[in-house]
């Protein structure tokens, strides 16, 4: 049976709906060179130990084992997306988004399923900038068959599954998050003032902050743009004065960004001592922001006609309260659960494309 999925391959973390699938999927986009694991005690959940073999004739090279998310998070030899990475054509982008939708198939099912394939229509999407040239690119990459051998992963472990992508409806990153919040769970219009009018958009990434203007749901060919510039930079900032500062290392940025979310900013140091980091993720985040509302302020100078901003994405969730401080003249829109729209948006999108039966549509 084929299932409808919305995957946004994002430079941080993987995000996955899958149809019939009760709640979402996250997994930080980071791997490891896999190898033979001591265990002493097996991890509590299959998704803390993705231990994997993954197969696709996208990859440069196959059959190799890695350890994706979590299971990564800690090791010294784990890999992040870098400023100079496209993730159209990232291998380890790819990597990770066919092991989330493995990762999806089985945990849908009990342990002792027999599942051996599973088949997606996926709707997915790119950045402002990226999207021209390598949307192609990224849809031939996905779309074909893939095949994730599980290793030491608790429930899944001596698993293999392919991964079948059927089709692959390729979105812009953003405006996929204003059809969502445009529209209700059957497609209707539910916000009219979305729908018909002119909308700016900043959506904030480790990499890349985009700025599509969407106009009756359809994206502004001219005014829409995207800037190489997104929140893991000023995460390195603050790994680099936290371990100058107070010789604590962060093994990896999604490391940090786990802190950040529970707002737990007190490390431990050696002899039980503890500091407090706040004050520099205030200072990079800060700075970060004022960057964010200047670009805001000449988009929208640019454009006039933008009727209201909405400010998205994970970075718009951590840097909510320092851009509302850098910005008191300006009214800016947030909205909960910043950090899935894209992710929903590209469901819908994937739906409605499917509904209409067309190989072009609006908010491409």
């Amino acid at each position: 049976m084929v299932k409808l999925a919305g995957i946004d391959v994002g430079n941080d973390s993987v995000k996955v709906i899958v149809e019939g699938m009760n709640q979402h999927i996250i997994i930080p986009n980071i791997v490891a060179p896999g190898y033979d694991r001591l265990i002493l005690q097996e991890e509590e959940s299959a998704i803390e130990a993705l231990d994997v073999i993954v197969n696709s004739p996208s990859l440069e090279k196959n059959n190799q084992r890695y350890f994706v998310g979590l299971l990564a998070m800690e090791k010294e030899d784990n890999f992040e997306l870098e400023e100079t990475d496209n993730k159209a054509v990232s291998d380890q982008s790819l990597i990770v988004a066919i092991t989330s939708l493995a990762y999806a198939a089985l945990s849908g099912q009990s342990a002792y399923s027999n599942v051996e394939e599973a088949e997606y229509v996926i709707g997915t999407g790119l950045p402002v900038r990226t999207y021209a040239r390598f949307h192609k690119n990224f849809e031939e990459r996905l779309v074909g068959e893939h095949e994730v051998t599980f290793l030491t992963t608790p429930r899944f472990g001596k698993r293999k599954i392919k991964v079948i992508i059927r089709r692959c409806i390729v979105s812009i990153e953003g405006a996929a998050a204003i059809f969502n919040l445009a529209t209700d769970e059957y497609l209707q219009v539910k916000d009219h003032e979305l729908s018909n009018g002119v909308i700016g958009v900043c959506e904030i990434g480790a990499l890349t902050t985009d700025f599509p203007v969407v106009k009756k749901l359809n994206v502004d060919n001219h005014f829409s743009y995207g800037e190489q510039l997104g929140l893991s930079g000023y995460l390195d900032n603050i790994i680099r004065d936290v371990e100058d500062l107070y010789g604590y290392s962060f093994p990896s940025r999604s490391k940090l960004v786990q802190r950040i979310k529970s707002r737990d900013f007190v490390i431990q140091r050696i002899g039980e001592q503890q500091a407090d980091i706040r004050p520099i993720v205030d200072n990079y985040f800060s700075r970060a922001a004022l960057k964010i509302v200047d670009m805001i302020k000449k988009r929208w100078n640019k454009y006039p006609d933008i009727q209201c901003f909405y400010v998205i994405g994970g970075g718009a969730s951590a840097l909510r309260q320092y851009i509302l401080d850098a910005s008191p003249s300006m009214k800016l829109r947030f909205v909960e659960n910043s950090e899935l729209q894209n992710m929903n948006g590209y469901y819908k999108i994937a739906r409605y494309r499917l509904n209409q039966g067309q190989t072009q549509g609006g908010m491409e």
